[in-house]
């Protein structure tokens, strides 16, 4: 048996019977246990569960959790209990909030497993039995109708009115109508009018299908596959690897410096050793994870009072990075809510009898309802129904492309056929029409192409209509076996799936705070181009699904920058958009809420879902919006930029002052005849400046903070580091001056003196650099201001306590402490004056909103709304249109 293409309907029944070795009455029993023996059952195989132990390694081989567990292994050494007490738990706190995260991917992969069907009607020795589905194999004859779910992949071969609602992947609220018949356009998913994929519902009809995929190898497979792999790092990842590589190599380098000049002076090498070590660890960030989660979960703790659930915390991070959210049509946009908006007659007015009529077709016709009899019964919902009797009805089916109910109307005993069908299918069928006040007019050449270009309208502003249509029935008790000939044409109900009035709004706060928005579904180019003039986004360009069936990986990284719509695309197409846009360089967020946004979901920076929304996705999704308002988005959007700047402070605050520190007591221990800090009071240094800043999570931001996408940006750090540093740096030698010079310290005196100025200027510097603007100008969060003078007055107490002698410290005098005094002013005011120049260049430039990191806006073609011609006469504002297709599916 020949391999099956990807496409497998386009090769028609007959071919796909030939390659597939079967037949259209199904397969031999030993021959279905053959295929079953060798292509294995048809289920989606349960996510591999990955070993706690090399999940844990993984995580502790990260860069910068490596370094604070050898700075953890130095501090026991050296008899630091307390640092290493707090190394060891923030530590194992990350890491244990991580490995509780760890499985979401595979409880999507199993919520998938859950939506699929469990036992099949299947032909087998030509004969029809009853099997599991697990056992069905390529090759197999299935029957299906009403309420079955798809139990694979493959083609149909017989069809009577079978409908399908293939939502979960393609992304379209109204159900489609399949048969044997190729459609004239089958290189799109959506338009495989044959095809019949796994886990899809039919909602009407019967039918009999060809299995052509089994399994993994399935669409639905395919997608628990993309669930379970393994996930590229998101930004927050990134950014945190490169600070880990940043801070092991400023430690190797300062580390190396200092063990090999103090042998190469002839130093002893214990002393010399444990010093370099203690540097290592000044230099340390140690609070760093705490501080992280402490900020991000304060992020959460307001988005979730926002109605927004985060699963994953570091995404709060990811979120205020992100400079481009790709959503999602139907349900995240619109409604996902068919509805009448408009219920023509033949002059092109709303005609109320249009709708009325059509409301009593569909009310009276048996079997499941679907959308569109919904939404015509919902708009007649105020307008009771119960003068009407039912005789009879002829159902849909796929010849006939139209429902016909007979009825009687009991306040006068009139009866009536009632037709409502695909516009063109009714048409044909018609000779007169009724005009709104009732009188009939000969349906002639004129009449036919005036409505023909009502119909034309319609379609072009992206609406789906039903025609309507009657007879007098006088004196039947059945429908005639004439088919409906010599009807009177009604006029047309026009449906659509609304934008949500919240999207407008929310988009238009998301574009000011410069994330860009690309609208990317399954759905037909002229529905999505009409939605999002509808909610008048700035927009530009289209690729449908057969252009980037075309294009490599490569080709589409070039073009997902300047193209913002994308229609007609698969699954697999939404991933392969999220990963060429992560490839430029973009951190992207993801918003949809069907099955079929789930791989893309996941292979996003920020993976968003909704209330509503199918469990494969929220379980694929870091949050989860519980409100219809897309708003929370924006306000989620400030959120994370807020907690990125709070962890930027502190990672500049704790890579310069701590470089600074660690530098100057680099160089003094090359000249001065003693250290100038043993290794526990480096230690004890380090300690206490990281506890002064606990608060930063809670601190507030810039609004140029806030304004724009912030990434991390290490050059950046490394040239503030370079400012602030030194600084730092000049001062401290300036301390060993006097204090060595002036006031002839001894060793204990200098180690207390430099301590105090040291943690001072540490400390008092963070209400400097915590913000660009004049210190007196931006308040601090009255957390941090606590924690800071906590640690202020600790630092300044240790000296003079009954612990000083244990420490190493001597109390200063008190013209020392003075001249300490002078120098922490003067180094704060030369700090105020440099941190313009400091923060201009660590501080990130706003993410781009064109192609990559360095690409700008001037550099990209003009942006703006989508041309789209007149607005429908329904629309009294510019909202809610979807392309309008003739009524092939169940009315």
């Amino acid at each position: 048996m020949s391999a099956t293409p990807d496409a497998f309907w386009r090769l028609g029944a007959d071919a796909l019977i030939k390659a597939l070795a079967s037949d259209r009455q199904g397969l031999s029993t030993a021959e279905a246990q053959a295929r079953l023996a060798r292509d294995g059952p048809n289920a989606i195989a349960p996510a591999r569960r990955h070993h706690l132990l090399a999940d844990l390694a993984r995580r502790l081989a990260n860069p910068l959790v490596a370094i604070l567990l050898v700075a953890a292994a130095i501090a026991g050494a050296t008899g630091d209990l307390a640092s290493f007490a707090i190394i060891v738990a923030v530590v194992l706190t990350s890491t244990g909030l991580d490995l509780v995260q760890e499985h979401r991917a595979q409880a999507a992969a199993e919520a998938l497993r859950q939506t699929l069907a469990l036992r099949a009607r299947v032909w087998r020795d030509g004969a029809r039995g009853e099997i599991p589905v697990s056992q069905l194999v390529a090759g197999d004859v299935v029957e299906l109708a009403a309420g079955d779910l798809v139990p694979a992949d493959g083609v149909v071969l017989q069809a009577n009115g079978l409908q399908v609602n293939q939502a979960l992947l393609t992304g379209e609220p109204y159900p489609v109508e399949k048969s044997p018949e190729p459609a004239a356009n089958q290189a799109d998913l959506a338009d495989a009018r044959a095809a019949l994929f796994d886990g899809v519902s039919v909602v009407a009809g019967a039918g009999r299908m060809l299995i052509a995929a089994t399994g993994a190898r399935t669409r639905l497979g395919a997608i628990a596959g993309a669930l379970s792999g393994a996930q590229p790092p998101t930004a927050f990842e990134q950014g945190l690897h490169q600070l880990g590589v940043l801070v092991v190599r400023m430690t190797l380098f300062l580390v190396l410096f200092v063990l090999l000049a103090h042998l190469a002076l002839g130093r002893p090498a214990l002393p010399a050793f444990l010093f370099a070590m203690a540097l290592a660890v000044g230099l340390t960030p140690e609070l760093l994870p705490m501080i992280m989660t402490v900020a991000l979960s304060r992020g959460a703790q307001r988005l979730a009072a926002g109605k927004v659930v985060v699963k994953r915390l570091s995404a709060i991070h990811d979120l205020g990075q992100m400079d481009i959210l790709c959503t999602d049509k139907t349900g995240t946009l619109t409604q996902a809510r068919v509805t009448l908006v408009a219920h023509l007659g033949l002059d092109g007015e709303d005609d109320e009898q249009v709708a009325r009529w059509a409301a009593v077709n569909a009310a009276f016709e048996t079997g499941l309802k679907s959308p569109l009899d919904e939404a015509l019964m919902a708009h007649q919902a105020d307008r009771s129904l119960d003068g009407w009797r039912k005789l009879d009805e002829r159902p849909f089916d796929f010849e006939r492309r139209r429902v016909s109910v007979l009825v009687e109307r009991l306040c006068d005993g009139a009866r009536l056929e009632i037709v409502k069908g695909a516009p063109e299918t009714l048409l044909a069928l018609c000779q007169q029409a009724q005009d709104r006040s009732g009188a009939l007019v000969a349906l002639d050449g004129a009449l036919r192409a005036r409505l023909a270009r009502l119909q034309a309208e319609q379609a072009a502003q992206g609406l789906r209509l039903l025609g309507v249509a009657f007879k007098p029935a006088a004196g039947q008790d059945r429908i005639g076996a004439d088919g409906d000939e010599s009807l009177v044409f009604l006029g047309f109900c026009v449906f659509v799936d609304p934008p949500k009035a919240s999207a407008t709004p929310a988009i238009a706060r998301l574009e000011a705070a410069g994330v860009r928005i690309k609208v990317i579904s399954g759905d037909a180019a002229a529905v999505v181009e009409h939605l999002v003039a509808a909610l008048n986004l700035p927009v530009e360009g289209l690729l449908t699904g057969d252009m980037i069936d075309k294009l490599d990986d490569q080709a589409l990284a070039v073009l997902v920058g300047h193209v913002d719509l994308f229609a007609r695309v698969t699954p697999d197409q939404k991933t392969r958009i999220v990963r060429a846009l992560r490839a430029r360089g973009h951190t992207v967020g993801f918003l949809g809420d069907g099955v079929n946004d789930a791989p893309a979901i996941r292979a996003a920076d920020v993976g968003l879902s909704v209330d509503g929304a199918t469990d494969v996705a929220r379980e694929a999704a870091d949050m989860i919006l519980l409100a219809p308002d897309l708003g929370v988005l924006a306000d989620g959007v400030l959120e994370g930029r807020r907690t990125h700047a709070n962890i930027m402070k502190y990672v500049r605050m704790g890579t310069s002052s701590n470089f600074g520190n660690m530098l100057t007591m680099a160089l003094a221990s090359l000249v001065l005849p003693f250290l100038p800090l043993t290794a526990v009071q480096v230690l004890l240094n380090n300690l206490i400046y990281d506890l002064a800043q606990i608060g930063i999570p809670l601190d507030g931001a810039d609004p140029e903070d806030l304004a724009r996408p912030r990434n991390w940006d290490m050059r950046g750090l490394v040239r503030f580091t370079a400012i602030m540093g030194p600084l730092s740096s000049v001062f401290d030698i300036a301390t060993f001056v006097l204090l060595l010079g002036v006031f002839g310290a001894g060793a204990a005196q200098f180690r207390a003196a430099w301590f105090i100025e040291s943690m001072a200027s540490q400390i008092l510097v963070i209400f400097i650099i915590r913000t660009s603007a004049p210190i007196l100008a931006s308040r601090p969060h009255p957390a941090l201001v606590a924690s800071a003078v906590c640690g202020l007055a600790c630092a300044l107490v240790l000296p003079f306590s009954p612990f000083a002698t244990l420490l190493g410290f001597a109390a200063p005098s008190l013209p020392a402490l003075g001249a300490i005094l002078t120098l922490v002013i003067a180094y704060l005011a030369c700090a105020q004056a440099l941190k313009g120049l400091a923060l201009d260049q660590a501080r990130s430039p706003p993410r781009p909103l064109g192609d990559g990191p360095s690409s700008h806006t001037g550099d990209r073609p003009p942006r703006g709304p989508v041309e789209l011609g007149a607005w429908p006469r329904w629309a009294a504002t510019p909202r809610g249109s979807c392309r309008a297709a003739s009524a092939t599916s169940r009315f």
